[in-house]
């Protein structure tokens, strides 16, 4: 099964964890708990933490904006992730 939100990023139009100065959850940080891994929204660029965290920040982001796609925040991690089709796509 293809995933039209994978295939519309390109390396020319995805948000870059290089954009980056400081990797954290502002949600996390708001509400004083801590985070497992970091993603980033691609239609927004918010930095949330992943489904292995707490409060799963970037599910909810989705849950409640409908941005359907994250990146890994992780050093080394090149891989984005659609909510709505549960693919994968390596970059």
């Amino acid at each position: 099964m293809s995933c039209q939100h994978l295939n519309e990023l390109t390396l020319e139009t995805m948000i870059s964890k290089a954009n980056y100065p400081v990797f954290r959850c502002e949600e996390c940080l708001r509400v004083g708990d801590r985070w497992v891994h970091l993603r980033i929204c691609q239609t927004c660029g918010k930095m949330l933490c992943c489904d292995s965290s707490k409060n799963q920040h970037a599910r909810r982001h989705y849950e409640e904006s409908g941005h359907a796609v994250i990146s890994s925040a992780e050093l080394g991690e090149e891989w984005l992730w659609c909510f709505v089709d549960e693919q994968q796509k390596n970059y």
